[in-house]
């Protein structure tokens, strides 16, 4: 019989067109894998209640002959910093325990009406700050491939619950790389779309000149169903972009058949220092490029002068904005309240803000402050402001010679739990490639290129192209994973060690 929860969600809805499973089935299966491997994973902050009332309904209006789409039964995902109405929405924090929405995110509306069948919320560092998922305030995700060590962060929830095969389809967010980074270290497929694409409208916000929602699946064709049915033009958001985008499923699918990468030029980035990177993924990123190029791609070596500077740029904009965002957590409106006996409104404040932000979050928002506050504006935010116009200006020039930009997704494969909790710089250089694209607004997408030499631990690809161009990345990257699958075998995830009850691992 076959287990309906190792097959992609284009697989699965296949065969709940055909009628060889049902949804309830489907959705059944995978929350029976949360039952028996969630303990040791912790993907998931909250399971749903309705996920099988929901897959019933789609079962009786596909029964009764109603026209749905392409992932109508698929389950879903959902990472905790999107709104719902019938799950809390905590965003990983303490503050915001309990709440409840009275909407759903634009995102989970749409998946909602495209059929697909809500299973839960998952983990995330708290208010998306952080790369490894150790900052929630209810404890770390872990990493499918190895237990004793991170899935990523922010997103490291979503990521971990499609590698472990808990779910098919994830949503995920990304402002600096907390979709691709994950994907890189549990072998999964994570993208970042064009800023404004998919609508932030129910996403919690962290820095909202950087926060974008995308897809984490296992294979490139499941992204680009699920971007299908998530992306458009939404009147809520302000910055959501009035473009028509083509079907990125149908580009995954014509990047398969492998013709697209003969001719390519794909660009390398001359400033991108190797020694910085573990020497598993450098030879894991040589390795995919020789492979493009042995299908006829061409290897174009650019500069990026300013790329550098990106870490630093991102970490100052990204708390200005986070300190900003989050003011409103003030124990007035919603969310924690600790009463000060006979305090002032700032008392209470200070004591919420206190008891119910974690030290991450603390962290960034003094940080944030600062940077804005009188007589450093300029200093700080300005300048990094600056900094973010020349990597713009880098990508615009580089995107004039060749049609993507590669780079490993990440400079590591997953390391230990703890082993960088109490060093924020060498947590934060986790984003060092991944950043440029959130500070540009370009599309970016990671996909699995191997397992690294040293630990056996998954590698990442990224693919970087210009705003409004995500449909070329779904075509290269379905491109490179049909060679890549084809030279392993089977997909990547069917080499990771099996999760049993007793939670498998290294």
């Amino acid at each position: 019989m076959t287990d309906l929860t190792k097959l992609s969600a284009a697989a699965l809805a296949d065969k709940l067109t055909a009628g060889e499973a049902s949804s309830v089935e489907a959705t059944q299966a995978h929350l029976d894998r949360i039952a028996a491997v969630d303990a040791d994973v912790h993907a998931f902050l909250h399971v749903s209640a309705h996920a099988l009332d929901v897959a019933a309904d789609i079962d009786r209006r596909r029964a009764g002959g109603e026209d749905l789409g392409p992932l109508a039964g698929v389950p879903l995902a959902i990472k905790d910093v999107l709104v719902t109405t019938d799950m809390p929405s905590t965003s990983g924090s303490k503050i915001l325990e309990g709440y409840m929405s009275p909407y759903d995110a634009t995102v989970v509306a749409r998946s909602r009406a495209a059929g697909m069948v809500p299973l839960g919320k998952t983990n995330m560092d708290e208010f998306a700050m952080g790369s490894s998922t150790e900052h929630s305030a209810y404890g770390p995700t872990r990493n499918p491939w190895d237990l004793t060590r991170i899935p990523g962060g922010s997103g490291g929830g979503s990521a971990a619950a499609v590698a472990a095969f808990e779910a098919p389809l994830a949503l995920g967010s990304d402002t600096g790389g907390s979709i691709r980074q994950p994907a890189h270290v549990t072998g999964t497929v994570g993208i970042k779309p064009t800023y404004g694409g998919v609508s932030r409208y129910g996403a919690i916000a962290l820095a909202s000149s950087l926060d974008q929602v995308g897809p984490v699946t296992r294979t490139v064709l499941d992204a680009g169903l699920l971007h299908d049915a998530i992306g458009g033009h939404d009147p809520h958001d302000s910055t959501s972009l009035a473009h028509e985008w083509p079907s990125f499923a149908a580009a995954a699918r014509e990047g398969a058949t492998g013709q697209v990468l003969k001719g390519l030029k794909v660009g390398v980035i001359r400033e991108l220092p190797d020694s910085g990177f573990q020497a598993g993924v450098s030879e894991s990123f040589r390795a995919a490029l020789a492979t493009m190029e042995a299908q006829g791609a061409e290897i174009v070596e650019i500069s990026a002068p300013h790329f550098e500077y990106g870490v630093a740029a991102y970490y100052l904009i990204l708390p200005a904005e986070a300190s900003s965002n989050l003011a409103k957590f003030d124990s007035v409106r919603f969310g924690l309240r600790v009463d000060v006996p006979g305090g002032t409104v700032e008392d209470v404040m200070a004591a919420t803000r206190d008891a119910g932000f974690g030290d991450e979050v603390k962290r960034r928002i003094v940080l944030g402050t600062y940077a804005l506050s009188a007589g450093y504006y300029d200093a700080y935010y300005g300048s990094a402001q600056k900094v973010r116009t020349l990597i713009q200006r880098d990508f615009a020039e580089a995107f004039a010679q060749v049609d993507v930009i590669a780079t490993p997704s990440a400079p590591t494969t997953a390391f230990r739990l703890g082993e960088k909790i109490d060093d924020p710089l060498q947590m934060y250089l986790n984003d060092v490639t991944t950043i440029p694209a959130n500070l540009a607004g370009v599309p970016g997408i990671s996909i699995p290129s191997g397992l690294a030499a040293e630990d056996g631990l998954p590698v990442g690809i990224q693919f970087l192209a210009p705003a409004y161009e995500d449909a070329r990345l779904y075509r290269v990257g379905a491109a490179l994973e049909s060679l890549l699958v084809d030279s392993w075998g089977g997909p990547l995830l069917d080499r990771a060690p099996a999760l049993g009850t007793n939670g498998g691992g290294r």
